[in-house]
């Protein structure tokens, strides 16, 4: 390191010097072992109600949000934008303005609207619809160590162009994408962290084999006073084909247990009728019939008239008791 400090002591631009020194310092506290990403990769929000004015971020609504260019004139309706060396005019109705990550924004709650279904109850929840960093960086004004339960269901990064936050540059071809995914999921799972009860709470977090791998040991790095367990979970039992690969029927969820969280059975699970284990008979604590098992929808013999033979019928006798 001597020998670079004496090279970048060597450069006369004074700012070129400072931000050198700056990246250098930031690359020495980089870690040296373990999971190693990129953690200040860029990443832009959408501000759909801040009005365009001269000096302002803007992207194409239509176009890609990281594609960002600064207005220096407004002229009617048309926006002259700049972008480095290049320039170019839009309606103002085809703007949005951008935030790059970092810069302040202070997020508020507006009230879309509301539906009452149990009048007579105390019980309510609440639909935010938001970029979940800023909602959840808005969550911990009033709930910082009070939540229970967080269920995240991320993008897999998968190349597919349905991820919200700009597939285009985290696509199958860019050697940086399983860096450009762990900063984003980086970022939020810090500030989940900091609303979970850290006494009794779980977090629980879907993904797939794209990134099963990486989240691990991520989630590792981010709770390690926490116990950690990765399930599998069925979502297609026929499989999904795949050409020149082995089809797959499961993705996998991790739970995060902090504190006292922990399973607790009930005694009955969706496979097995229960046991006592005081004199192993067969308890039925559970009588309902799950009738979607039974059926046949996406058989092609799904039809009572196209396989007569194969279809029978189910008697229910009411429960007195209980009527």
């Amino acid at each position: 390191m001597a020998a670079i400090n004496d090279l970048i002591a060597q450069i006369q631009d004074a700012e070129l010097r400072n931000k050198i020194e700056q990246e250098v310092n930031r690359m020495n506290k980089q870690k040296k072992f373990g999971l190693v990403f990129e953690e200040h990769l860029p990443e832009c929000t959408p501000l759909y109600e801040m009005p365009v004015n001269c000096g302002s971020n803007v992207a194409l609504k239509s176009g890609n949000i990281n594609d960002i260019y600064r207005v220096i004139a407004i002229n009617n309706e048309k926006a002259l934008c700049m972008k480095e060396d290049e320039q170019a005019e839009w309606n103002i109705a085809d703007l949005v303005v951008v935030a790059k990550f970092g810069e302040p924004i202070y997020p508020y709650l507006k009230q879309i609207d509301s539906v009452c279904n149990a009048p007579d109850s105390n019980l309510w929840h609440t639909l935010i619809e938001a970029d979940n960093y800023h909602a959840l960086q808005l969550l911990e004004y009033l709930y910082a160590g009070k939540v229970d339960c967080i269920y995240i269901d991320p993008p897999y990064n998968t190349g597919a162009k349905d991820w919200k936050y700009n597939n285009d540059y985290v696509d199958g071809n860019d050697s940086y994408r399983h860096s450009k995914w762990l900063s984003m999921m980086q970022k939020r799972l810090k500030l989940a962290k900091r609303l979970l009860n850290p006494k009794d709470s779980v977090l629980i977090v879907t993904i797939d084999e794209k990134e099963y791998l990486h989240l691990g040991c991520l989630l590792e790095e981010l709770f390690p006073e926490a116990r950690m367990q990765m399930i599998t979970s069925v979502i297609n039992p026929k499989g999904n084909r795949r050409d020149n690969e082995f089809s797959r029927c499961e993705e996998y969820i991790f739970f995060v247990y902090l504190g006292r969280a922990a399973i607790v059975s009930n005694g009955t699970d969706m496979l097995r009728e229960s046991m006592d284990n005081s004199n192993s008979e067969k308890l039925y604590e559970d009588k309902s019939v799950r009738l979607r098992a039974l059926l046949r929808q996406a058989s092609n013999h799904g039809k009572r008239t196209d396989r007569p033979n194969l279809f029978y019928p189910l008697l229910f006798e009411k429960n007195q008791e209980n009527l």
